[in-house]
């Protein structure tokens, strides 16, 4: 999640031309918005591969563990039992 918040410092790198001039003490920095475009799209696309990635593994892993495991049936019984219960319980017990 944090790279995503850099991508926006990486676009304008990816766009930007930087001439330093020590003689002058000058630097000159120059941004070439069809370069940033372009890194823009080509980390779009980049993500998007990714992301269909990922979701093809999670697809094949799904199916091989519904293959491996099939449908199985889980019963489960949760309670709650107040401390009067318990004692109640314990008394019974002894």
């Amino acid at each position: 999640m944090r790279l995503v918040l850099l991508l926006p410092a990486a676009l304008a790198a990816a766009g930007c031309a930087v001439e330093n001039d020590p003689a002058n003490d000058r630097v000159l920095v120059q941004y070439d918005e069809q370069r940033i475009e372009k890194a823009a799209d080509t980390t779009g696309r980049a993500a998007k591969a990714v992301a269909t990635g990922a979701a093809n593994v999670a697809a094949d892993t799904a199916r091989a563990v519904k293959r491996e495991v099939g449908d199985v049936d889980v019963d489960v019984r949760v309670t709650r039992k107040r401390e009067e219960a318990q004692a109640e319980e314990r008394a019974r017990q002894q």
